[in-house]
């Protein structure tokens, strides 16, 4: 049971954090379809600070590893930003083209850095093991991570940042009514940018907390096994509020969970299903959500819209 909340905690705190990313692009009016590929971005980045940075304490590590995940997010997000925002180009296709190219781009990256060092490993791994021990603190045989306490955080942030401060209400307006917005003044193209950049960010991180949730090396052609759709769906069945999407999150990361402790958690094995039907549930689940809540969803009104000065 430990180990079942353990890995539903983590998982969640993956989807909580692209989840919330996504949300504030879409208030912005952007769709950020591209999760998927700043996820393995993020993750590249903060791999590349482990492997490389000296034995440093433990939370001068946590930081490093994080800002090096959120900077290199935040630089792929730019991709989306200016694409959708300048190029007013079509974003469900800017965010599919991102996922591809995130994925390949990591593999070609981790690839050449393994072959320069040794030309006989042409693998796409990156090893963390020694690393990996400043995230976890072991209370009584539960393994806490500092990332899930840094979701629990985000999740806070984000919610005062819409609701509380000036700049998050300008920000929805823009995904509501951006000439209105603009009428009175508010900068719909930098709020956008600000949108997309502060889900980079969000992105980036819940990156390299998946790849460091239960491994101590990761094959980046791996990708993130649709953990960037997987996030989509939260947010769709938390309607784009912050609060209802942590609940989401949790629901989503119990089903994840699950798959990971099959064999040694009882009632499941009780059951007699393979394993393969529960790493299915999470993607199952998602889409009986979506088919059965898309009605009654309320996104805002003017996302994925290219907005134009011109136009009323």
């Amino acid at each position: 049971m430990i180990l079942l909340i353990q890995y539903t905690l983590i998982f969640a705190s993956v989807l909580l954090l692209v989840a919330l990313g996504g949300c504030i692009s879409e208030h912005s009016g952007v769709i950020n379809l591209g999760l998927e590929g700043i996820m393995v971005m993020g993750a590249l980045g903060g791999a590349l600070v482990m492997r490389y940075l000296p034995s440093i304490p433990t939370g001068m590590m946590v930081l490093a590893v994080v800002l090096g995940s959120m900077l290199v997010g935040v630089i792929y997000s730019l991709l989306l930003a200016f694409a959708a925002v300048n190029l007013k180009a079509d974003q469900t296709l800017i965010g599919t083209a991102m996922n591809m190219l995130g994925t390949a781009a990591a593999t070609v990256i981790v690839k050449a850095i393994n072959t320069a060092e040794d030309p006989n490993n042409v693998s796409s791994t990156i090893s963390y093991i020694d690393q990996k021990k400043a995230f976890i603190i072991n209370i009584g045989g539960f393994e806490f991570n500092w990332f899930m306490l840094m979701a629990v955080i985000a999740l806070i942030l984000v919610y005062v940042m819409l609701y509380k401060t000036r700049f998050g209400l300008r920000l929805m307006a823009c995904g509501e009514h951006p000439q209105a917005a603009d009428s009175v003044g508010i900068n719909v193209y930098k709020m956008r940018y600000a949108g997309v950049m502060l889900s980079g960010i969000l992105g980036g991180l819940g990156g390299i907390v998946y790849i460091t949730a239960g491994v101590s090396e990761w094959k980046f052609e791996n990708g993130v096994a649709g953990f960037g759709f997987l996030a989509l769906a939260v947010m769709i069945f938390g309607q784009w509020k912050p609060t209802r999407i942590a609940l989401a999150a949790l629901l989503f990361g119990l089903f994840r969970a699950l798959s990971n402790v099959y064999t040694g958690f009882a009632p499941l094995v009780a059951l007699n299903l393979p394993s393969t039907v529960y790493n299915m549930l999470p993607y199952i689940i998602s889409l009986l959500v979506l088919a059965l809540t898309s009605k009654k969803s309320r996104a805002p009104k003017a996302e994925g819209v290219p907005y134009d000065k011109g136009s009323r």
